[in-house]
């Protein structure tokens, strides 16, 4: 953990916590979960079979001590292999494509069971770097919850736009999250565009509590002609070794739809791809050597984070919550809440008086929304700026 207070004005304290990693890691941060799925089912008593969860309204007790924005821009900046950068460099575009599944395996982390990042609110942002990767996010939209993603690597040739709308919905033993929402990564000097989705977040209560990806993920580069179509599995009655967190799928050409290579492992563990036409197996991708020991950002530049800095707006919570101060958490949180609420209603009297006038206009991006395509974001800016908050290599 990490924290920082700005001298010469209003008090600024930016938490910044350890990554998720391999649940069998050490880790710097001090908080420990509480595992009580007691507690869970008696806070969702009252939820219905069916219903969405996004305005669910979590006691600090059941919150990791950071924002949902920053669980997603971790998955880019926090890992100990440069797996980016080879998708880049490879000179075959089959190359990069076997490099790219292999990256988008990579984006996949733990998470602890019972416990769920803060809903962003409206207007939040996260910047970090990790050498030229600069990456920055905004929640664009609160209900729905809409976070808009560019990141940029100049030196590589590197661009990734995400538009991310996560729907938890409440099935009585288990919350299924489906991530709505297309990412994009672009290699900008081969001229190839990589669109892929996300796998579902199942928690599961009974027989066997955990946290799962699962689901079908489609991966497709419209310039090669080449696609991947990859299933992430996990328990469900019983502990199965060998499916708890599989993946299985296969890598081939959209024409003829003849398969080039088969794609099986555990993204926790390794991953693996087999040459169709000899046989040959490589490994991909090492979740060990990805994710071990990974290294929690660090403010470079206190006076320039900004205001709207996730680690900054829920600085004070955080700090509460690794504490262990449940009371003052509630009590910080809910006056967050609260101050959303009433700059929701704010915008909603503003515009009854001035019709043409718009809900709310991100900073970064330009949103827009279709029933046919959803969500869909363009950055303002065509180069992500390097930010105040950094991961030393």
């Amino acid at each position: 953990m990490l924290q920082v207070r700005e001298v010469g004005s209003d008090t600024k304290l930016a938490v910044l916590t350890a990554p998720f990693s391999l649940e069998n890691e050490e880790s710097d941060s001090k908080y420990r979960a509480p595992n009580l799925i007691q507690r869970i089912l008696s806070l969702l008593s009252s939820v219905r079979p069916g219903s969405d969860l996004t305005r669910l309204q979590l006691p600090p007790q059941f919150n990791i001590p950071k924002s949902q924005l920053q669980c997603y821009g971790e998955s880019l900046y926090s890992t100990n292999s440069d797996m980016l950068t080879k998708c880049s460099n490879e000179e075959t575009p089959l190359g990069r494509f076997v490099s790219v599944v292999a990256w988008s395996i990579s984006t996949l982390r733990p998470l602890p069971f019972g416990l769920a990042p803060y809903n962003p609110i409206l207007g939040e942002t996260h910047h970090v770097s990790r050498g030229t990767l600069n990456v920055l996010l905004e929640q664009v939209s609160h209900h729905p919850p809409v976070t808009a993603l560019q990141a940029t690597d100049d030196r590589n040739n590197i661009e990734m736009i995400w538009c991310q709308s996560p729907l938890p919905r409440f099935h009585g033993t288990y919350i299924e999250t489906e991530v709505l929402g297309e990412r994009r990564l672009n290699i900008l000097d081969k001229r190839e565009t990589y669109t892929m989705n996300s796998p579902k977040l199942v928690i599961r209560f009974f027989p066997l509590p955990g946290v799962d990806w699962l689901g079908n993920v489609k991966i497709r580069c419209e310039e090669s002609g080449i696609e991947a179509e990859l299933c992430y599995r996990g328990n469900s009655f019983l502990p199965r070794p060998s499916i708890h967190r599989s993946v299985k799928g296969k890598i081939f050409m959209s024409s003829t739809s003849k398969t080039l290579y088969e794609v099986s492992g555990h993204w926790d563990r390794t991953v693996i791809v087999k040459d169709v036409s000899t046989r040959k197996t490589t490994t991909v991708y090492d979740a060990k050597e990805a994710l071990h020991r990974l290294k929690t950002p660090i403010v470079k530049d206190p006076k320039a984070v900004l205001e709207s800095e996730s680690s900054v707006v829920w600085g004070e919570v955080s700090e509460a919550i690794l504490e262990k101060s449940w009371g003052k958490a509630k009590e910080i949180k809910t006056c967050i809440e609260e101050k959303q609420r009433e700059a929701a209603r704010e915008r909603k009297s503003r515009q009854k008086q001035d019709e043409e006038e718009e809900d709310y206009i991100p900073k970064y991006f330009t949103v827009s929304h279709s029933k046919e395509n959803g969500w869909s974001c363009v950055p303002n800016n065509k180069l992500v700026p390097t930010a105040p908050i950094v991961v030393n290599d």
